[in-house]
């Protein structure tokens, strides 16, 4: 009997939780992209929600016990108030808490939503746009009655979008927009660990490469690259594919981002956009990136800037960057020291 007993509890499987709040959906279908692993995940957890792929209700999970749920793996940022009461309640009921993607550890590109506020944002999608017929600008409200009596309810949009760990703790990161499947596979070794042996790897431990991703990339680098011009992928008709991009005058944020997604989108012609957040050592991945393109932007040493026509040269050339913020801060503005952009009462915003 005892035997049995401690077979049985050995096989126990794990309960798993998946959410997303303000996501695009491809964090959670890059977690099928591990294929056949998924049937490693199958034999070890039983999923007890996941509201994208089966049908489980908030009810079911607020009835559970406080650290019933082992591990949850909530991706998306926060930007609204269902997000955050989510986010609290699955923090409460699950022993391991995981920022999943991009946009739960760094914002991601709902983050960008923080050059706007709420108001801004609602004229722009349901006035403005084109394609958008609504003349008596008529938006989303919190709550109305309908033509039965019954009250309806939305959750409150905010005005800033804050990442997972701004809003509860996290234990661990696994970035990437969406990961990669290598990295996902990572992440699933240290939950089967996890229910094997229930050990855990240090707290706050991210899924990914501590050097930047420049280490990671092949290409061919000078170390006394300079630049004359600033492009955008589609304006060079033949890209050298062993050559750093940066150096080929497109913007490249490599030097500023953590490794570990293999340097897809390098590999494809493409330069990065920073998509796996900052390294341990930086602070500021924008403002890292700026740093970087701007020590090679051709101009040899700073007296000459005193030169005629220096200035207007440098001008120039970050003229050439077209959305400066959504470049360097695209995958990271809510988790950067300026986190948004200062909005006036008067709805301007600030400098």
């Amino acid at each position: 009997m005892g035997e049995e007993k401690e077979e049985k509890e050995k096989k126990e499987k794990i309960k798993l939780a998946f959410y997303w709040g303000a996501t695009c959906g491809g964090c959670d279908v890059a977690t099928l992209d591990i294929k056949e692993k998924i049937l490693d995940v199958v034999s070890i957890a039983d999923i007890v929600l996941w509201p994208v792929a089966m049908d489980f209700k908030y009810t079911d999970v607020e009835e559970m016990e406080p650290d019933s749920i082992d591990v949850c793996l909530f991706n998306g940022a926060i930007q609204s108030s269902e997000h955050e009461e989510i986010a609290e309640m699955l923090r409460e009921k699950s022993k391991v808490m995981i920022a999943y993607g991009s946009c739960a550890c760094f914002g991601g590109i709902p983050g960008l939503g923080n050059v706007a506020n709420r108001e801004q944002i609602f004229k722009t999608v349901f006035k403005d746009t084109p394609s958008t017929v609504n003349p008596e600008f008529v938006t989303p409200q919190t709550e109305m009655i309908d033509d039965a009596g019954e009250k309806l309810t939305l959750p409150e949009i905010w005005d800033t979008v804050k990442t997972l760990d701004q809003t509860v703790d996290v234990d661990y990161y696994v970035p990437g927009c969406p990961p990669v499947v290598d990295r996902i596979n990572d992440a699933i070794g240290i939950i089967a660990k996890y229910a094997e042996t229930g050990e855990l790897p240090p707290k706050a431990a991210v899924v990914a490469f501590k050097k930047a991703l420049c280490d990671e990339c092949e290409r061919k680098k000078d170390d006394a690259m300079k630049i004359k011009r600033i492009y955008r992928p589609y304006e060079l008709t033949e890209i050298d594919p062993e050559k750093c991009l940066l150096e080929q005058g497109l913007l490249c944020t490599g030097s500023a981002t953590r490794g570990g997604c293999g340097a897809r989108c390098i590999k494809a012609n493409m330069p990065c956009r920073g998509c796996y957040g900052p390294t341990s050592e930086i602070k500021d991945q924008g403002a890292a990136a700026l740093s970087a393109v701007a020590s090679i932007l051709g101009i040899e040493e700073e007296t000459e800037m005193i030169e005629e026509g220096i200035a207007e040269e440098v001008d120039e050339l970050l003229d050439q960057v077209k959305d400066p913020l959504g470049t360097f801060y695209r995958f990271g503005l809510p988790n950067s020291r300026l986190k948004r952009v200062i909005i006036n009462p008067d709805g301007g915003k600030e400098d």
